[in-house]
């Protein structure tokens, strides 16, 4: 043939080309219909697509293309059809035979149709023979990629057709479907995952566990707020039986990560099922240490109660010639300094206690500040407190369970489980 018709048959297909993606995009499936029939164009034709959200691209793990071409994805009709949920479309291209587990960005159509949550594209799909414990490049099944609130139909459909519910990434993080749901807080799927058999103490690649993972990402970081919906997960796979006191590969148990978020909602839920207040993790630190590290960072939390909760637990109490660094940490939250020097039967106070509290939050707190100082001179404390201190010994561990069975007032009870008061006497 010569130059002048190779070069008209070259214009041709590219006008067809895009006839195809515009008639994709708009699901047009009458025009892909006719141009399939007439042979004009493959139906397995690669195109390249914007992908601003990355529905249709799946990139391995440290393998990032340079950064212009994550704006741009190579899909075939199906992912798109997918994406767009045109079923219509989806239909007239499996029927010309499009080839349904074809990846050329590293997804296959069902893993597009998991992301976008579109039930119906995935019902055709999985009629259509598409495998459903198929990995992305990056290493996901679909099951992980049902990780909103609009994917349990999904997550359903595809556990009931089979899928294995325990299947693990295919990369670095070993994840379970159940961590998936876990970390991203979806209530609906856990219940639905511990149904059809997941394994509670799964555990990934960080020796996490479910609990685990829901527990730390409780704490929405950016906006600084508790999610309740973890909040949800972590009652339920406690009622699931799962392991409270598993530890990661940092030997860090649940309550480390609770008291890192000072959540003091989850470390009451775990202290409640029976979590070790004095565990241990690689650095040696037990959870009390972890809450006095971030008291002055979490600004929607409560620390008094993280602080009472633990030693009402059994906590080991901060070390006394190291009472400045509770200052350090605490010195704009009264109330949680008050929890900690009441657990003490006396502690008395150095020049580093005055130089830990800057001098505009002293002001403000100025009669509690008198009260601690006060206190925690030469004289003893009051014979009440002593008291108080000598009944808790006894309890040690079990003061969050005997207290409230003792037959006293319930201002007494408060007292003995260091309820502060807002002034040390």
């Amino acid at each position: 043939e010569s130059m002048e018709e190779r070069i008209t048959r070259a214009a041709t297909a590219k006008i067809v080309k895009k006839a195809f993606l515009e008639a994709l995009k708009s699901n047009d499936y009458k025009t892909l219909e006719d141009l399939l029939i007439q042979k004009q164009i493959d139906v397995d034709t690669v195109f390249e697509v914007e992908d601003e959200n990355l529905i249709l691209a799946s990139y391995k793990q440290g393998y990032w293309l340079p950064s212009y071409k994550l704006k741009l994805s190579w899909a075939t009709g199906l992912h798109i059809s997918a994406m767009y949920g045109h079923l219509e479309s989806l239909m007239v291209l499996l029927d010309h035979k499009a080839a349904i587990n074809y990846r050329p960005n590293g997804k296959a159509a069902i893993h597009v149709a998991c992301e976008v949550a579109n039930v119906e594209c995935l019902t055709i799909l999985c009629n259509h023979g598409a495998k459903i414990n198929c990995f992305s490049l990056s290493g996901h099944a679909p099951l992980h990629f049902c990780a909103t609130k609009a994917s349990v139909p999904c997550a359903q459909l595809l556990i009931w057709r089979g899928a294995n519910v325990n299947i693990k990434t295919n990369n670095q993080d070993k994840e379970t479907p159940l961590h998936t749901v876990a970390r991203f807080g979806i209530p609906e799927l856990v219940a639905f995952y511990m149904d059809q058999g997941a394994d509670v103490d799964a555990v990934n690649n960080h020796m996490e566990t479910p609990l685990a993972c829901a527990v730390y990402w409780a704490l929405r970081f950016k906006e600084q707020e508790y999610s309740t919906d973890h909040h949800l997960i972590c009652r339920m796979l406690l009622d699931y039986k799962a392991e409270v006191n598993s530890r990661d590969e940092d030997f860090k148990s649940p309550l480390h990560k609770a008291a890192w978020n000072c959540d003091h909602v989850l470390m009451h839920l775990l202290l409640e099922a029976g979590a070790e207040a004095n565990l241990m993790d690689i650095n040696g630190c037990a959870p009390i240490q972890y809450v006095l590290k971030v008291t002055s960072v979490r600004p929607a939390a409560q620390p008094e109660i993280c602080y009472q909760l633990l030693l009402n637990h059994g906590a080991a109490r901060i070390y006394p010639p190291q009472f400045h660094k509770v200052l350090q940490a605490c010195h704009s939250h009264p109330k949680a300094i008050e929890v900690v020097i009441n657990s003490y039967e006396h502690v008395k106070s150095t020049s580093k206690w005055r130089a830990a509290i800057p001098d505009d939050v002293f002001e403000r707190h100025r009669d509690f500040y008198d009260s601690l100082f006060t206190m925690c001179s030469n004289s003893p404390r009051s014979l009440l407190h002593l008291s108080r201190c000598a009944i808790r010994q006894v309890l040690y561990k079990r003061c969050h369970k005997g207290v409230p069975s003792l037959s006293i007032p319930p201002l007494l009870k408060k007292y003995l489980l260091l309820e502060p008061e807002g002034i040390i006497y």
